[in-house]
């Protein structure tokens, strides 16, 4: 059997529950997706970070089901994205990496919610409309916005935002002051607020812009990094800002008494940054933008207290590919309402208890690279046109320096085999095979600068002198340093989150 034919068959297996339909809201759970921008497998308290203290997600980890190995379904933002919502790996879906468009012709776990009676939000970085550059406001009928791929509510920017932050309320534009990972929330447990008094089951997804860079961190978060350099001193701030919006969180879900059925995920869209002290990926190869385990493998925690009553830590290998078939199983969406080939599974099972091994491998494919995890041992190739393969012993070697493809021959050629075999599936995926239509339709929009889209042409002098654009609309006039210090920020006293 053809590995895509099997992984159809067992993504139709693991999503063959009831039929998709409004279900009853009081036994329905809360549905939370939260992600950081560019945090690296190794920068949590947990983690035993040296300077780094995150007592929020540590808390979280302590009262949930920590993945010791989870991995982002891509090397970098907007393919992580699109494996959230679909289940399926960047490349199916046409995003092949960052600012390129989910295409319409893709399901996605909130079109498949709301159908199911679910209220459905969208906050902070959306970066799945095929514009590059620093985070602008999205248009309200922006044909690639939060609104056309299944959210009711959206307070969003097209790519990474920082402080003081220029956002978009479903195309309303507004201006917000204070860190971003905590305006981002504020909107979120507004959101989560007012569903839980109109009575409805909610699915809220918060992707904050941190630590992505440029960094810029409150003083009082920056205030223990000072020995750091400039930029490792801000993007440390930044988590630290993150971890407390984390926390406020987590305590309104508590005084709303909605926390026990509520599943709450967290994640990283892809590995930590190079230049920045002390490391970001927990001393695993690679950083964004590599297949190694440094690139592709994040921290990640799932809460739901009802469920998850004995926390624990796994071992066993998942993905963000594995989000929407476990909302799938646990809601009850039938499996028509993904675009089929699923590369993920669901994890419900090991909420229960441990699973000894995945019965699906992990397959990630970017710009030529390509991997495949296989429990124990993964495969991959920098250049798989080429057909150079690497083999390692993830258990064994962590830090993938032994390659075994030589001592382990027989292995190497099954793992090979079925990496070339899924990526053919995915380029079959590519061409729009998977589509009712047999083709793309309509083909995918091209990936620019939002600059360069005349739909923003009247605000770019007013836009020129915000600190964030500058670099994009004034590349020639560069920020004085004092402008990018942490001091040169506003107080946590005089910010104002709207």
């Amino acid at each position: 059997m053809k590995l895509f034919t099997l992984l159809q068959a067992v993504a139709g297996c693991a999503l063959a529950v009831t039929a998709a339909g409004v279900v009853d809201a009081a036994e329905s759970p809360n549905i939370i997706f939260v992600m950081a921008d560019d945090m690296g497998w190794g920068q949590t308290g947990y983690y035993k970070h040296p300077i780094l203290a995150t007592p929020n997600l540590d808390a979280m980890a302590s009262g949930g089901l920590r993945f010791d190995r989870f991995y982002a379904g891509a090397p970098v933002c907007s393919p992580t994205r699109a494996t959230v919502l679909t289940g399926r790996s960047n490349d199916r879906s046409g995003t092949l990496s960052h600012g390129y468009a989910l295409r319409l012709q893709e399901k996605t776990v909130a079109q498949a919610l709301q159908k199911a009676g679910y209220t459905t939000g969208h906050f902070g970085k959306w970066h799945l409309n095929a514009r590059k550059g620093p985070g602008v406001p999205l248009f309200a009928d922006d044909p690639y916005g939060p609104g056309v791929f299944g959210f009711d509510h959206w307070v969003s920017t097209s790519n990474f935002f920082d402080i003081n932050p220029l956002m978009s309320r479903e195309g309303n534009f507004e201006q917000f002051e204070g860190d971003s990972s905590e305006v981002a929330m504020a909107e979120a447990i507004r959101f989560i607020e007012k569903s839980t008094t109109a009575g409805h089951p909610f699915f809220a997804v918060v992707w904050f812009g941190t630590p992505h860079a440029p960094f810029r961190a409150l003083p009082e978060d920056g205030k223990d990094f000072s020995e750091l350099d400039e930029d490792s001193l801000n993007h440390h701030g930044e988590l630290v800002a993150m971890d407390r919006s984390i926390g406020s969180l987590r305590g309104r879900l508590r005084e709303l008494e909605i926390a026990d059925d509520t599943m709450l995920v967290f994640c990283s869209d892809n590995g930590g940054l190079p230049k920045i002290t002390p490391d970001t990926t927990g001393g695993l190869r690679g950083n964004k933008g590599t297949i190694f385990e440094g690139g592709l493998r994040v921290p990640a925690i799932i809460e739901w207290p009802r469920v998850i009553d004995q926390p624990r830590v796994t071992s066993f290998p998942a993905c963000t590919t594995d989000l929407f078939p476990t909302v799938a199983e646990i809601v009850g969406i039938a499996s028509s309402e993904m675009v089929s080939p699923v590369d993920g599974i669901s994890l419900r099972g090991l909420f229960d208890q441990e699973i000894a091994r995945r019965n699906q491998p992990i397959g990630f494919r970017w710009q030529g690279r390509a991997a495949l995890i296989d429990n124990d041992h993964k495969i991959l190739s920098q250049a798989i046109a080429d057909g150079s393969f690497e083999l390692y012993d993830l258990a064994a070697d962590p830090t993938e320096s032994n390659d075994l493809r030589e001592s382990h021959p027989e292995l190497f050629v099954k793992l090979r085999d079925q990496l070339i075999a899924w990526n053919d599936s995915v380029s079959a995926s590519f061409e729009g095979k998977d589509y009712p239509e047999g083709v793309l339709n309509p083909p995918d929009t091209p990936s620019i600068s939002w600059s360069e889209d005349p739909r923003y042409a009247p605000y770019l002098a007013e836009w020129a002198d915000r600190w964030e654009y500058r670099s994009t609309l004034r590349p020639d006039v560069r920020p004085k340093p004092s402008a990018q210090r942490s001091r040169a920020q506003p107080t946590r006293a005089q910010r104002q989150t709207p």
